[in-house]
């Protein structure tokens, strides 16, 4: 395993971090507490230190088993989790208002049986919650110690720039940590976020680095999957991130067909080629990791010791490109200044 600071923290997180969204039972293609508690154990002693998990995953039961497994290995774990979306059916019981923020770090407190998180994450923008109350609020947690280290994730830029400033203006803690879906297969974040990020000191953490599963190599040009057994895509309705649609693209094939290319040189699985290149950014902090099976983690670990040279990482960078885009084409053409 490897390690990187998170944003421009002295703090060191491994650059695979274990994912947990899939553990509790109940969901499609859940992993049973057992083997989820079994996970974490592997991830541990092959050197990860960074578990991520969020409150409305299974419902909190994903918090729950995490937070039993690492009991007597607290210290050795960066422990992230996140608050926004409802958590019943109150009015205030969803949103990023004091009272929502306060209640969740609570709630989830109780259910990982520990007394700090290390990183709280806003789990997505609030239109009806001014920066000025959650990023108040946010400081005052860190304060008190409760929470170690603020992380934001599917934020616009302007939005994360926008409490960055309130933050500033205020003398609170800042967002050291971004988590944004980001792949191979869907790169759209660079257009913003790829130097915005740098220059603020958050550290990327990319969530869906295989692309709902798509970068596995086990489907096929126009055979959509019809059934869960088939994976993750099969199972995701048409209008989310991780579908059928949003996958099925010709660059898309393309891109699966350069991983092909560099995994069947490595020897590897298509997966860790996958891992491998976003690891290797040098905005990546840690890329996140949801295997459901231990045979799916082990394969996925083995991408920390991959190394592509740096004729792979640029083929794999071009057949991935995102489109050009006014006034990004423009700036990257035109933008530069020299002194000579």
């Amino acid at each position: 395993m490897h390690y990187k600071r998170l944003g421009n923290t002295g703090l060191l997180t491994s650059d695979l971090t274990l994912g947990t969204m899939l553990y509790g039972e109940g969901q499609a293609r859940s992993t049973p507490a057992d083997v989820a508690e079994r996970q974490i154990h592997y991830f541990l002693d092959q050197g990860g230190n960074h578990i991520d998990t969020a409150d409305v995953y299974a419902h909190g039961r994903s918090e729950e088993i995490v937070g039993k497994a690492i009991q007597g290995k607290r210290s050795e774990v960066i422990l992230a989790t996140k608050v926004r979306f409802p958590r019943g059916e109150g009015k205030n019981e969803a949103g990023l208002s004091r009272h929502h923020i306060m209640e969740g770090l609570e709630a989830s407190l109780r259910r990982l049986k520990t007394d700090y998180i290390d990183l709280y994450y806003l789990h997505c923008w609030d239109p009806l919650t001014r920066p000025e109350e959650f990023m108040r609020c946010l400081d005052d947690l860190v304060r008190s110690g409760k929470v170690r280290y603020l992380g934001v994730s599917n934020f616009k830029a302007w939005q994360v720039m926008k409490s960055l400033s309130v933050s500033d203006l205020g003398g609170y803690v800042r967002f050291v940590a971004g988590q944004y879906q980001y792949s191979l297969v869907k790169r759209d974040i660079e257009y913003e976020f790829l130097d915005f990020f740098p220059s603020e000191g958050i550290g990327l953490m990319p969530w869906g680095p295989l692309g709902g599963g798509f970068l596995s190599g086990k489907y096929r040009p126009e055979q959509k999957p019809k059934n869960a057994s088939e994976g993750r895509i099969a199972s995701t309705a048409e209008e989310t991130e991780e579908s059928w649609a949003r996958r099925n693209t010709e660059q898309n094939w393309k891109v699966l067909e350069a991983v092909e290319t560099v995994a069947k040189k490595h020897q590897v699985s298509f997966a860790q080629v996958a891992l491998a290149w976003l690891r290797l950014q040098p905005w990546v902090s840690s890329v996140i990791i949801g295997a459901r099976t231990m045979e799916q983690l082990e394969d996925n670990l083995k991408a920390a010791q991959l190394k592509l040279t740096v004729k792979e990482m640029q083929q794999l960078s071009k057949v991935s490109a995102p489109p050009e885009l006014y006034p990004y084409r423009m700036i990257e053409a035109y933008g530069s200044r020299s002194e000579g």
